[in-house]
C-alpha cells in the first residue's frame, strides 16, 4: 500500500518515519508522476501560502484535489488544515477547497507560544494523545458532513469529513504512531488505487 507525504515544504521527513514505524513504506511527493496509486496523501506542517504557490508551480493542485474529490483519502496537518480548508478567515485565497470548514490561522500564537497538551480524540483509543501545537491554525466552523473529533479550550482541532482528515496539531513530532494509524486504516478501508489492484482485498 503506497501513502505519499507532499515534499515541498515543512516537517516532510517526519511524516515519514512515523508512517513507518507503522508498518507503510512512504512516498514523498515532489511532482505529479508521483502520486501514481497512492492510497492515500499527507500534507504536512509548514507554512500553507507557500506551500499552496509551490503546490500551484508544480502542477500538484489539480491532481491532489481529484484525488481528493475521487475519495483517496487526504490528512493535513496544521498547515495542511489550512491547505484542505473550503475557507480561511483574512480572505486569503484557498487552496484544495475540499473540507466543508471554515479555518483560522495561528490561533494560539506564534512560535515561541508553541505548547503541548493532551488530548482525548474520537476514535483513537487509549490514553489522551500528548498534542504539539507550533503556530496551529483552528475550525472556527463546520458543515453537517464534518466529524469534529477533538477541541481544546473549546476550539476544534481535529475533523473527518468522509475520506479526509484535518488536526491543528502536529502527531509526527511524537513517538505516539497512533494518529498516523487511524489514516493508514482510513486508507485501506478506502479502496483500490485509481486504475491498480490489489490482491489482497
Amino acid at each position: 500500500m503506497k501513502i505519499g507525504v507532499l515534499g515541498l515544504q515543512g516537517d516532510v521527513h517526519e511524516h515519514l518515519e512515523r508512517l513507518r514505524d507503522v508498518g507503510v513504506d512512504p512516498v514523498i511527493v515532489k511532482k505529479p508522476q508521483d502520486l501514481a496509486e497512492l492510497r492515500g496523501l499527507i500534507l504536512p506542517g509548514g507554512e500553507s501560502t507557500t506551500i499552496g504557490k509551490l503546490m500551484r508551480k508544480y502542477e500538484l493542485l489539480e491532481p491532489i484535489r481529484a484525488m481528493g474529490q475521487n475519495g483517496i483519502p487526504l490528512y493535513g496537518t496544521c498547515a495542511g488544515m489550512i491547505l484542505l480548508a473550503r475557507e480561511i478567515e483574512g480572505g486569503e485565497e484557498p487552496h484544495l477547497a475540499l473540507m466543508n470548514i471554515r479555518v483560522a490561522r495561528n490561533s494560539f500564537g506564534r512560535q515561541k507560544d508553541s505548547f503541548e497538551t493532551d488530548l482525548s480524540i474520537e476514535g483513537i483509543a487509549g490514553p489522551p494523545f500528548r498534542a504539539v501545537f507550533i503556530r496551529a491554525p483552528h475550525v472556527t466552523s463546520v458543515g453537517d458532513d464534518v466529524e469534529v473529533m477533538a477541541a481544546f479550550n473549546g476550539r476544534v482541532v481535529a475533523v473527518r469529513q468522509g475520506t479526509l482528515l484535518a488536526t491543528s496539531f502536529h502527531p509526527e513530532l511524537t513517538e505516539d504512531p497512533r494518529v498516523h494509524e487511524y489514516f493508514v486504516e482510513m486508507c485501506r478501508k478506502a479502496g483500490l488505487p485509481v486504475g491498480g489492484t490489489d490482491s489482497r482485498l
